[in-house]
């Protein structure tokens, strides 16, 4: 005879917070793909990659190692090496062996490169304005803040300010 298993009781949601979570999950899902397609539309790239230019842009000398991009841009190796190979393809990134580590790739952000996110970012920042900023009031944005960093702190604890060593202005 087969075990039944046993199962804890569920605490389901209530009214207030299915509704909440499901607007959480359409913002989710529609967010990302209205940003994806401004930026296809008007620079030719996706949100993955405007991201790779993004991080490698903020170094002190535009180049990470391909692991710490990885992470920097929160994709998986694989992906990022698709997305790096593009941008190779439009010389935007380059990979170039590491200066300090001989077996280490790292990948560099050509001056075209830096060029293309200069000419792409004010379209992204006015489609996230428009989008996310301007559509929520200012005590609604902060709250918007509020509630992500605690749900990254819940998913990843060290994204918290305490873990990276800040304080929290309770203001």
């Amino acid at each position: 005879m087969a075990k039944r298993r046993t199962h804890d009781p569920v605490p389901w949601l209530d009214e207030s917070q299915l509704d909440a979570w499901k607007s959480l999950m359409g913002m989710l899902t529609m967010l990302p793909a209205a940003l994806d397609a401004q930026l296809k539309r008007d620079a030719g790239l996706n949100t993955f990659e405007y991201h790779v230019l993004v991080q490698l842009a903020e170094t002190p000398d535009r180049r990470l190692p391909m692991s710490a991009l990885a992470c920097a841009a929160q994709g998986s190796p694989s992906r990022l090496s698709h997305a790096v190979r593009r941008l190779e393809n439009s010389g935007w990134v380059e990979r170039v062996t590491s200066s300090e580590e001989r077996h280490r790739v790292d990948a560099r952000l050509t001056d075209l490169g830096w060029n293309k996110l200069v000419d792409t970012a004010p379209g992204h920042v006015r489609e996230a304005r428009r989008l996310v900023v301007d559509a929520l009031s200012p005590d609604q944005l902060a709250a918007l803040g509020d509630a992500a960093r605690t749900v990254l702190a819940a998913i990843d604890p060290s994204t918290a300010p305490s873990a990276r060593g800040e304080t929290v202005d309770p203001s």
